[in-house]
């Protein structure tokens, strides 16, 4: 066991080490007018049902909608998902993967997360997969709409909170499973990966590691440059096709002039065959800036659904 650890200590810190050496590109096809990176937005929710491609069961932990306060408040239903099925048990150690879920319903995020469940028979792990609260079917106040009603209802949704949900949810897993000894691994992926970086750093004595994927931990005002994300959407175009990169990029100043003619945001809307009309420059930009970093982040070498049905090698395709 304590070689088989080991190893997968060195497999984390070989993806650490190649994810730190990324480096992001000059010259920037995208001229979004975002500050910073877009969340999923309508596309947390899965557009159609999911082909359930891996095993686990659905379970639901009473969570308490206020871990700093010592007001009597209601408690919520925290869904998760668990997958017994390649863990070898206490006895023997086996590893805990905890995904951090973030703005979505988790089952979408656990179906298109496939590293995880292939990690998890090599190394004989449970698989855990919470949902984040106020997304999914993990609804304080027991509605969407109740708790989306108003800003003193969305005031527990913050990262602090989430963070707690998961710390007690897992510690309350690993009392029941008798797996106190049981290493974990935290994951997580963009929002999920900042959870995981700051769970790590948050609650050290819960977990041995984390490993946080595309997780822009310092994407916050006057710490790193809005234009960073963009940079790096521009260097995926970039790297398949420089002629690609050059046009997406020269097209911008196309659109935009054409946005200043007589009826130029009634002929777009025509050209494109959108459902609505472009009224201004802004709708134009985001319009654009969604389909441009929508076929970036799901740039996956074969066929998804994650945002949306995509081909394999997407921007290749396109």
């Amino acid at each position: 066991m304590a070689k088989k650890l080991l190893s997968f200590h060195h497999f984390i810190s070989l993806l650490l080490l190649l994810i730190l050496s990324f480096q992001s590109s000059n010259g920037l096809p995208l001229k979004s007018t975002r500050r910073s990176p877009r969340l999923l937005g309508r596309f947390s929710k899965p557009t159609k049902p999911l082909l359930k491609n891996y095993k686990y069961e659905t379970r639901y932990f009473d969570q308490n909608l206020d871990h700093f306060s010592f007001a009597d408040l209601p408690k919520f239903r925290q869904r998760y998902l668990i997958s017994f099925e390649h863990w070898v048990g206490p006895e023997k150690a086996g590893p805990i993967f905890f995904y951090c879920g973030n703005e979505g319903y988790i089952d979408w995020f656990a179906e298109n997360t496939g590293f995880v469940w292939e990690l998890a028979p090599r190394f004989g792990a449970l698989v855990v997969f919470p949902e984040h609260r106020y997304y999914g079917e993990s609804m304080p106040h027991g509605s969407t709409s109740e708790a989306y009603r108003n800003a003193s209802t969305l005031s527990y949704l913050t990262a602090e909170q989430a963070l707690a949900d998961y710390a007690i949810l897992l510690t309350d897993l690993k009392k029941n499973l008798s797996a106190e000894a049981c290493p974990v691994v935290l994951f997580g992926g963009s929002y999920g990966g900042m959870l995981a970086a700051w769970m790590r750093l948050k609650y050290p004595h819960l977990s041995v590691g984390a490993l946080a994927s595309s997780a822009p931990v310092l994407q916050f005002e006057d710490i790193v440059p809005p234009e960073t994300f963009y940079d790096i959407v521009s260097n995926v175009f970039r790297h398949e096709s420089r002629s690609c990169f050059n046009t997406i990029k020269t097209s911008w100043d196309a659109l935009l002039s054409e946005v200043h003619k007589e009826d130029g945001l009634l002929q777009l809307t025509k050209t494109f065959h959108l459902c609505q009309k472009l009224n201004s420059s802004v709708d134009l930009s985001n319009w654009w800036d969604s389909a441009y970093t929508s076929l970036a982040m799901a740039n996956y070498p074969y066929p998804t659904e994650f945002l949306m049905p995509l081909p394999g090698d997407p921007i290749k395709e396109a």
